[in-house]
């Protein structure tokens, strides 16, 4: 679990939210060995992936609830941590199509899978075969997901009244990672655009990330329109910023950190806001050192260095950040016009700076 944060642990909620998904890893375990003891790899790799984190989608969730009048209790709990199986699933599926090597300083799933398959000398390509097992690992997580949501605990009537935005959630997350890879694929015919890179973060991650956790808690709970309205207009800015934020980190953070090895989005050729401002305002000479080094598989520390200088002299890294400056104004300027329960507002204040902070 990353460090203690006053606002991510209160109610003890990271230590709530890890213990339900601990439970859930237990009885999914279970049931996979009842098919054969060689799945065991799969169990491995799910618990990896879900021992830490910030739990920034349950806290969403779980304050979403208890702002519009919802009491404390396991249902909420358990129904938050169905987004952190959510998030799993997106991940697992996201480190695929993206080709990346590690998640979390740990190897990404495929990459995990693959090195079982060289490992034991099997017959086929191991990359093949660490894709193919990341993919259904994924799905895994995404049935999961479902199941612990309606199984949380929380009534009938509670459950009906979330369910719109958790389906509206897992539909608009999977067109965004379409709209990713659209993006890359078609950036050399028909170049960057700030407003397509920013539209493929509202729906790959801005809206599942605070926006569409923050909403269900309060549908969950029972808010009026106007104040799941109010929601909206603080947690798409704030998700977007939260973006943002995850790829200035993923160019200029420290691996340590991040978890991922130093320019590992510039090795991957992610058409960020951030590359696409840099494209903007690009000399000649610029442009051509994105154009040879951005999406290099073997980009070595040479190619990130020239590649950082260029999101720097452009101003491309100033532009960035004061846009995260903008949209984190905005979250706080919609919260400060919404009615809240007294500890919700302090928690969702205190949430746009773990959201946005310059380290993970």
């Amino acid at each position: 679990m990353s460090p203690a944060d006053p606002v991510l642990d209160r109610e003890d909620l990271r230590t709530r939210v890890q213990k339900a998904l601990d439970d859930v890893l237990a009885r999914q375990a279970a049931a996979l060995e009842d098919v054969s003891v060689d799945l065991a790899p799969l169990v491995e790799a799910a618990t990896a992936l879900l021992s830490g984190g910030k739990r920034l989608r349950p806290a969403f969730c779980y304050w979403g609830w208890r702002g519009a009048g919802g009491a404390d209790g396991t249902g909420i709990v358990q129904a938050a941590a169905a987004l952190e199986l959510f998030q799993a699933a997106a991940l697992v599926h996201d480190d695929v199509m993206d080709g990346s090597d590690t998640r979390r300083g740990m190897p990404a799933a495929h990459r995990r899978l693959a090195a079982l398959h060289r490992g034991n000398a099997w017959v086929g390509s191991a990359d093949r075969f660490g894709e193919a097992g990341a993919i259904l690992l994924g799905d895994l997580f995404l049935s999961w997901s479902d199941e612990v949501l309606v199984a949380s605990g929380l009534g009938d009537e509670e459950l009906r009244r979330g369910r719109a935005t958790f389906d509206l959630m897992r539909t608009q997350l999977m067109g965004g990672q379409y709209l990713d890879m659209l993006e890359q694929a078609r950036a050399a015919t028909d170049g960057s655009s700030v407003e397509r890179a920013r539209r493929v973060i509202r729906f790959k991650s801005a809206k599942y990330s605070v926006e569409h956790p923050l909403v269900l808690g309060g549908s969950l709970a029972g808010a009026g329109p106007e104040q799941l309205a109010a929601y909206s207009a603080y947690g798409l800015p704030l998700g977007e910023a939260f973006q943002l934020r995850d790829d200035v980190l993923g160019v200029f953070g420290d691996p340590a950190e991040t978890g991922k090895p130093a320019g590992d989005d510039l090795r991957e050729g992610k058409r960020t806001v951030l590359v696409a401002m840099a494209l903007e305002q690009a000399s000649p000479a610029q442009a051509a050192a994105v154009q040879r080094h951005l999406g290099d598989p073997h980009l070595d520390a040479h190619g990130v260095a020239v590649l950082r200088e260029v999101l720097v002299d452009t101003g491309a890294l100033a532009r960035v950040e004061a846009l995260i400056e903008e949209l984190t104004a905005r979250a706080h300027a919609a919260l400060d016009g919404t009615a809240l329960e007294h500890d919700a507002r302090t928690v969702l204040t205190g949430l746009v700076g773990a959201a946005t902070a310059r380290s993970v």
